[in-house]
């Protein structure tokens, strides 16, 4: 059987790659179906990168992709277990289509290849790639970005194929996930990105990098409002997939008012502490002077005994002995924690933390968390399109020019909503045509693309609809404008005699004189 799955791989996988799949599969002890999907997912990717990659612009090299697949195989991946739909076996995953169990690097999947390359993806993620000291968002953002990074992984194979590109909004595991992900990517761009999840475990706060990256780039103000903006989107969108997360948040959200409540009345925290503080240090007294005295240790031992139930109860003074030695050294650091606050620098740093805690929890007393969810994926959008002005103005070649072209295309195309892609929504119409505009007028500029009208407008109407189209390479795209009767058509060809017509609105009283063209002709867009 063995052979077999080596001819397979042979004729499927590229040399490249064969030698590390044979080592990986052979220490594995996966069943020839799982064998088969692996090969089919890495066959699949290969054969779809380079569109993928055209069309993106800004990611991996495919070699760089398929090795971090087979890395992640190799080293956190030690069960896969293909489960059929309505088998006894799906009973597992219940109204899942997988499960994941990071500890025993274990994956439960229906046969569906998406899937399980997201599962991949999942089981490879540090669950925490933001510092601690972030109060909240150290899970809910580092969540957020996990996830956008396992949809994004899928991507290659979801919606290529080879010679077409389809996005179908249902098979995104989440669309908000993904386009804030997408957001964030185009920002700041995806080496950082994708190192940034790579690496979150390490000394680096990568947290604050990613905001002195938008502070250089897009100015103070618009890092505090995208922050912000993010912040906010990553708790509403943890408390819609887990609601068990916002009830441990609500009550620490009632602990964290009670604090403040009190630290607010200075004095009486303070003589609250005080209290506190000689209470602990008479116990610790008590703790010392009982452990060093054989009697009253074997007191100790039976008056805790006497209320205890059978399976709680302490079988010998050796064990009190420890326990006290635990509870001492648990209210030593208590008593150390005291002598801190009343440190009045320290008191400071404890209430301002307090106060950013209560900031973040005020998000769970939303009553309506998907309007809510809407409305800042729809601030973020803006957000997003002001900075990416900022990212037009400060290009300088033809080169970077037609790489933005192609990402905002992509933009454009990502879905908002499992109905809406992002330049169907009525809202960003404006911003998306500042964009628009302003990238047409930099091709012109730059002599990356021609004048079609001396028109702005009219121009900016013809060529809108670059941005709109589907064609893998934008470069290959043709034109032709066509009258039927007194309405105007754009037709949109590619070498692979892609076509699609559109109607120019608006255009009904052209005079062909604003042309710089003849209609019914076949222009080549891109120089």
């Amino acid at each position: 059987m063995q052979k077999k799955t080596d001819k397979l791989l042979e004729k499927i996988v590229k040399k490249d790659y064969n030698n590390e799949l044979e080592e990986v599969l052979e220490k594995k002890y996966f069943d020839e179906n799982v064998k088969s999907i692996l090969l089919s997912i890495l066959y699949k990717i290969e054969t779809a990168y380079k569109d993928y990659q055209n069309v993106k612009q800004d990611v991996e090299n495919k070699d760089e992709f398929i090795q971090n697949i087979i890395k992640d195989i190799k080293e956190n991946c030690n069960d896969i277990k293909i489960v059929k739909l309505n088998s006894e076996e799906s009973v597992i995953l219940g109204n899942k289509t997988f499960l994941v169990e990071k500890n025993s690097k274990r994956i439960i999947c229906y046969p569906i290849e998406r899937k399980l390359l997201y599962c991949i993806s999942k089981i490879s993620k540090n669950e925490k790639i933001i510092k601690e000291k972030y109060y909240v968002i150290d899970k809910t953002l580092s969540d957020l970005i996990n996830v956008g990074n396992n949809i994004n992984t899928v991507e290659p194979m979801r919606d290529f194929n080879g010679y077409s590109w389809t996005t179908i909004p249902r098979e995104v595991e989440s669309i908000y996930h993904n386009l804030v992900y997408q957001n964030i990517r185009m920002l700041v761009g995806n080496k950082f990105l994708t190192h940034w999840i790579k690496n979150g475990k390490s000394i680096i706060d990568y947290f604050e990098e990613f905001q002195n990256n938008l502070d250089a780039y897009y100015g103070e103000k618009s890092r505090k409002e995208i922050v912000e903006i993010l912040n906010r989107l990553s708790v509403l969108l943890a408390f819609k997939y887990n609601p068990k997360l916002k009830n441990v948040l609500q009550k620490e959200e009632r602990e964290v008012k009670t604090k403040l409540n009190k630290i607010r009345n200075n004095s009486e925290f303070v003589q609250e502490l005080t209290q506190e503080k000689k209470k602990l240090t008479r116990e610790i007294k008590q703790i010392d002077e009982t452990i060093n005295n054989k009697k009253d240790l074997q007191q100790e031992y039976e008056r805790r005994n006497e209320y205890l139930p059978l399976e709680e109860k302490i079988f010998s003074v050796k064990i009190l002995s420890k326990l006290m030695l635990e509870e001492r050294e648990e209210k030593l650091k208590k008593l150390e924690n005291i002598n801190k606050l009343l440190n009045p620098q320290n008191f400071v740093k404890y209430k301002k933390e307090l106060e950013n805690k209560e900031k973040y929890l005020k998000f769970i007393k939303v009553e309506d968390i998907d309007k809510k969810i809407k409305e800042y994926i729809m601030e973020l959008q803006k957000l997003f399109l002001a900075c990416y002005k900022i990212k037009i103005e400060k290009l300088n070649s033809k080169q970077e020019l037609t790489k933005l072209i192609y990402e905002f295309r992509y933009y454009c195309l990502l879905p908002i909503t499992d109905k809406r892609l992002v330049n169907e929504v009525l809202d960003l119409n404006s911003s998306i045509k500042e964009v628009q505009m302003l990238l047409i007028k930099k091709a012109h500029e730059l002599k990356v693309i021609d004048y079609f009208s001396n028109e702005e407008e009219i121009d900016y109407k013809i060529l809108k609809n670059i941005f709109l189209v589907r064609v893998i390479n934008l470069e290959d795209l043709y034109l032709k404008i066509t009258k039927e009767k007194e309405n105007y058509y754009i037709q949109l060809f590619d070498e692979n005699a892609f076509e699609e017509k559109i109607e120019l609105e608006g255009l009904e009283n052209i005079n062909k004189k604003d042309l710089s063209f003849k209609i019914n002709k076949k222009i080549k867009i891109f120089n």
